[in-house]
């Protein structure tokens, strides 16, 4: 074959598919690190089936991690692939329809047989063809399986044991596909394999023998390169979890306010990463309780926030059903605790590792009585660590529960993320009790912000007790006076609402002139964005209006919408933030754009709706 050329390109899609136990997660997860390592800017989708293991070669199988890697700011891992690397034969079948023209696929020929072909349901023997996929894209077999098991010989393993390694052949192939040195990925493999050499050793033989077979066959006629992206700040940058940011900006907030954060929770997909993240740090003095259900979980939280600690739980959508009654016990106690709900497809279990945006409206009203909260959410992965933290100083210096909403999407993908340093964070002040204070009661509040003040249990002339039951206004004393009732509802209602005067107003982003304003909120804003500035580049008007306080609303939402004749609201539910926002903005038509399938908008499919809307 002719010397490969180097191909640069601006920003590119790459997918990896196949069983749920090929190891596509990690292969993807170390891809996007190296990439970010070298400066690139990424965006990651990773996408899961829900059951354990399904039957090996299925379809129900099918595991995929995408990944998008840019010169330039980017806001999504992509719509389509440019390059597809598949496993399987049933990888290939899920995944085909999305490879874009003139894309290349690379697949495992030894799995695909006839065995193969009947496992993923193929009719014929020539799945390409059957497909009906593209003669523009490039097909590149590549024997991974039996590469893989002669690259371990002598090693003593199983078959079995080989086989897994062969996600890594595929990673030094797509190293060598994309000119990224595996130096940096051998780092990665000696973080994760450290304590067991042997594994160790096996995986960087096979990395390095697949970055070989690429260079020394020259398997395509090109090889690509992105550059490193020159927009960013300069700083410290990594790749980070949406799930992991969180965590880390629970711990940042602790830090900077001086409490012990403590963690009561219950393990629940997709949001159990955040105790995991947060049960490896004793070192930093966090102190986490798997308990025994949700509600122990959450009351546990509470229990510490009573005694002084910044108390948090994390859970997704069931979980905070259950955690209801406990949010309302917040409410009423008026103590400091965020909920963090990482939202997945319901109703009950539904689709647990699918997104969706379907648990707004519980977070907003899924108590008994008059129960206001906080409900904020966040927009990408390395957000969550900025409103994580915000959540935290809202809660303590408010003296309220805070739910922060975040989903699967951002939850599991990444992003690129600058290291912040504690002192570039905002102060936390929380509203202690003063020392100078006389006649202390639980109900004690600053008349002007209507916060109570908050004391530490053990503390001599600040003793008081604390609980579900309704207070009286001025001695704290139990009370069911009906007056007295309408007083503390209106209060907490108002104290909430004060909040507006401490948080940043709407922004417009886009064409702030434009005839079209697009309203979005929490994770969907990569996708928006996208979408907007692709329209404003091809002369289309349109804004952005992206929203991340919700209860309460940025205190010029009203203003800021009346002044577009046009808006829709694009959610990945039936249209909860369109209902909530009617009865806050009045003498406004609200047009809906809603997906409800368990993924993330297209920018594509965004795009031709405005294009509907502008006609």
């Amino acid at each position: 074959m002719d010397k490969v050329t180097k191909t640069e390109l601006d920003n590119v899609v790459v997918r990896f598919s196949g069983d749920s136990g090929d190891g596509m997660q990690l292969t993807g997860t170390l891809f996007s690190n190296l990439s970010a390592i070298l400066g690139n800017e990424i965006s990651t989708f990773p996408d899961y089936p829900s059951e354990i293991r399904a039957p090996q070669g299925t379809i129900g199988g099918v595991s995929g991690f995408q990944v998008h890697l840019g010169s330039s700011k980017i806001y999504t891992p992509g719509d389509d692939p440019d390059v597809l690397v598949v496993m399987n034969p049933a990888a290939l079948k899920v995944n085909a329809k999305f490879v874009k023209k003139g894309g290349v696929i690379i697949f495992d020929a030894d799995t695909f047989d006839k065995s193969g072909f009947e496992k993923a349901g193929f009719k014929t023997e020539n799945p390409f063809e059957e497909l009906s996929i593209s003669a523009t894209i490039q097909l590149i077999p590549a024997p991974l399986s039996t590469l893989t098991q002669s690259s371990l010989e002598g090693f003593g393993f199983d078959n079995k044991t080989v086989l897994r390694s062969k996600n890594m052949f595929a990673l030094g192939l797509i190293c060598w596909l994309f000119n990224r040195p595996i130096e940096q990925a051998i780092h990665f493999l000696q973080n994760k394999f450290g304590k067991k050499p042997t594994i160790l050793e096996a995986n960087i033989k096979v990395l390095t023998d697949g970055f070989n077979y690429g260079n020394n066959l020259h398997l395509t006629v090109s090889t690509f390169f992105v550059e490193k992206s020159h927009e960013t700040p300069k700083g410290k940058y990594t790749s980070i979890s949406g799930n992991k940011a969180t965590a880390w900006g629970l711990i940042a907030a602790a830090q900077k306010v001086g409490l012990q954060l403590y963690l009561g929770s219950y393990p629940i997909t997709p949001a159990t990463d955040i105790m995991h993240e947060l049960a490896a740090r004793k070192d930093l003095g966090v102190k986490v309780v798997q308990a025994e259900d949700e509600i122990a979980g959450i009351t546990s939280a509470i229990g510490a926030s009573f005694a002084g600690c910044l108390a948090a739980t994390s859970t997704s959508g069931p979980g905070l059903a259950l955690k209801s009654e406990a949010i309302g016990l917040a409410v009423m106690a008026e103590l400091p605790l965020v909920v963090i709900d990482v939202m997945r497809s319901g109703p009950s279990t539904g689709m647990p590792t699918k997104t969706e945006q379907t648990d707004l409206l519980q977070a907003l009203y899924g108590r008994n009585g008059e129960s206001p909260a906080v409900v904020m959410a966040a927009g990408t992965p390395d957000d969550c660590f900025n409103f994580a933290f915000m959540a935290c100083k809202i809660a303590l210096e408010h003296m309220t529960p805070v739910i922060l909403l975040t989903d699967a999407f951002i939850g599991n993908g990444t992003s690129l993320w600058k290291l912040p340093t504690l002192a570039d964070l905002p102060e936390i002040k929380p509203n202690y009790v003063k020392s100078d204070m006389t006649d202390y009661k639980v109900t004690t509040r600053n008349e002007k912000s209507k916060v109570r003040y908050w004391s530490i249990p053990g503390v001599k002339g600040f003793e008081h007790r604390n609980g579900g039951l309704e207070k009286d206004y001025n001695s704290g004393a139990i009370s069911s006076d009906p007056e007295n009732h309408q007083k503390m509802v209106d209060t907490r209602e108002e104290k909430v609402n004060n909040i507006s005067q401490f948080i940043p107003e709407l922004k417009i982003e886009g064409n702030k002139d434009a005839d079209l304003l697009v309203i979005g909120w929490g994770g969907t804003h990569g996708h928006l964005m996208s979408a907007v500035n692709s329209m404003n580049k091809n002369g289309k008007k349109v804004a952005l209006a992206h929203f991340n306080y919700i209860n309460p609303l940025p205190k010029n939402t009203v203003k800021v919408i009346q002044q577009y004749k046009k808006v829709v609201v694009c959610e990945l539910n039936s249209g909860q933030f369109a209902t909530f926002l009617r009865s806050k903005v009045p003498a406004v038509e609200f047009l809906q754009y809603n997906k409800v399938q368990g993924q993330p908008f297209t920018v594509t499919e965004l795009e031709e709706h405005f294009i509907s809307l502008l006609k």
